[in-house]
């Protein structure tokens, strides 16, 4: 389903340029954007899967994951085909990756701004999660979805590569309340020849994002051999230190996927190492993710330690919010940050 892709601007030699992600796509007549759904047709850019959902779920909002963001509560998730983003480790590749590897073909389920709002209400989820796919490649979908779900008591979340423009950003912060950011390495060569893309950008959004007032977390996938190392996850620890030590990092194990399959799985050892060196550079709340692990999955009162989340089980399975007064802990008091209410 087309649709103006109003979030561009015309250039003086006649291109229109993207101002969606920092890709900064310009683009002539008949050319699609990187992300593969955003093309120049008649001299407007008009975003190719408007209203049409590749892949939809009511999911608990730790799947996101957000673990501080209404814990315990259900997301009406949905996304697109497409992508800004190449990862060879992607694992929503078959949708995200789609439009690239078939001659920019689309698909997906009809569902309309107003119909995702009215299913995540019937669900009685307590937000919209626009996931699977990078949400800002299909922008004007999620802002128009996003704007009428704030309208109706619902929260917006993105699960993002970090690569929205700061004008994408201004233009939906109003109704967008938390975002999910991955970064997926401290290394430009990681970012340009792994993922198509680059580092900068990335930091520069979570940075935006959370001056803007955005709750944000963080979520990076070690891969064995590739971003893995100490001194990595040490910097990655830092800048995130360094930035705010109450935004929540989430730490997952990689399983072997998409042009990645000969690479092995994260050991666990990896990944409790890593919680290890985000809770020496001084977070106070570091997850791990992809194995069960109960200990490093729950949230605890960064005042006394006191066990104030508790999960286990698959991703969201078993919650237990131990919260008073939605936000404080309840043996010393101590205020957890994040989005309660």
């Amino acid at each position: 389903m087309s649709h103006i892709a109003w979030l561009s601007k015309k250039l003086e030699d006649g291109r229109i340029a993207c101002e969606a992600c920092n890709q900064h796509c310009k683009l002539q007549e008949g050319e699609y954007g990187i992300c593969g759904i955003r093309k120049v047709e008649n001299g407007q850019l008009r975003l190719l899967t408007y209203g049409l959902a590749a892949a939809m779920n009511v999911d608990p909002v730790e799947k996101k994951p957000m673990f501080h963001f209404l814990p315990g509560s259900k997301a009406f998730s949905f996304g697109t085909v497409g992508c800004n983003f190449s990862c060879k480790f992607c694992q929503n590749f078959d949708i995200s990756q789609y439009p690239k590897e078939h001659h920019h073909e689309v698909f997906g389920r009809s569902l309309s701004p107003q119909a995702a709002v009215d299913l995540a209400l019937q669900n009685e989820c307590q937000s919209i999660a626009y996931t699977y796919n990078e949400p800002v490649v299909f922008f004007e979908y999620t802002y128009d979805t996003a704007k009428l779900a704030h309208e109706a008591g619902l929260k917006n979340i993105y699960v993002t590569s970090g690569y929205e423009t700061h004008k994408a950003i201004d233009t939906i912060a109003p109704f967008l309340d938390g975002m999910n950011i991955d970064i997926k390495s401290y290394s430009q060569s990681f970012y340009k020849n792994i993922c198509g893309a680059s580092l900068k950008p990335v930091l520069d959004t979570i940075e935006y994002a959370h001056k803007k007032g955005i709750w944000v977390e963080t979520t990076t996938l070690l891969i064995p051999g590739h971003n893995d190392s100490e001194e990595e996850i040490r910097a990655i620890a830092k800048f995130q230190a360094d930035l705010d030590v109450s935004m929540p990092w989430h730490i997952s194990g990689f399983y072997p996927m998409y042009k990645m399959k000969d690479v092995p799985p994260t050991p666990p050892q990896t990944l409790r190492r890593a919680y290890e060196i985000g809770k020496e550079m001084g977070l106070k709340y570091v997850y791990v993710g992809n194995i069960d692990d109960k200990a490093r999955e729950s949230t605890y009162c960064p005042g006394c330690n006191h066990l104030v989340i508790e999960r286990h089980g698959q991703i969201g399975q078993y919650v237990t919010n131990r919260l008073i007064n939605t936000n404080e802990c309840p043996s010393c008091g101590t205020k957890i940050e994040g989005v309660w209410r």
